[in-house]
């Protein structure tokens, strides 16, 4: 497997966005949701390197199945508290075609945040089909499956501590 982005660069790059967002916030309160599996890595490092008062929640979501993006959002999880009036950064591991990401800002819009903003660990903007803003981005990257630092492929390779492209073969 090809390394993408090695354990240092995530590290380094995860430690400029939290400053990065840290700095545009200030020191109001921020609820980091993680959408599920795929950024816990992602928003466990990133919130400690925004640090102040971050609170956590966690949002599952379905949409893939093997390499590709079956078109329907599931919801597996919701939140547990309310964001009503609060600055809400959604935690992604990656930007694919933009419906899934879609489909979660106007679920969450109705609920009335203070605020509802994106970061994702990674953007890939050759397949975007639906224009949705990401306002915190790692690394844009080209049209590849990639895995690792959560990432995975139907539920295995998550544990990766770097990113990789996925090459056919790998599982067998």
């Amino acid at each position: 497997m090809k390394t993408l982005f090695s354990e240092e660069q995530l590290r380094v790059r995860i430690t400029e966005l939290g400053a990065e967002i840290r700095s545009a916030y200030g020191d109001q309160p921020l609820t980091a949701i993680c959408v599920l599996k795929g950024s816990f890595m992602f928003l466990a490092d990133l919130v400690r390197a925004i640090g102040g008062d971050v609170r956590i929640e966690f949002l599952g979501v379905s949409s893939y199945k093997g390499t590709e993006s079956s078109g329907e959002v599931r919801i597996t999880h919701d939140l547990k508290t309310s964001i009503e009036g609060r600055h809400v950064l959604i935690i992604e591991d990656i930007v694919d075609t933009g419906l899934t990401l879609q489909y979660l800002l106007r679920m969450l819009e109705v609920r009335r945040p203070l605020s509802l903003k994106v970061a994702a660990l990674l953007s890939k903007p050759a397949r975007r089909q639906s224009d949705v803003p990401v306002d915190y981005v790692g690394f844009s990257i080209e049209d590849h499956f990639v895995i690792g630092y959560g990432l995975d492929l139907d539920e295995r390779f998550r544990n990766l501590a770097y990113v990789g492209i996925y090459e056919p073969g790998l599982d067998d």
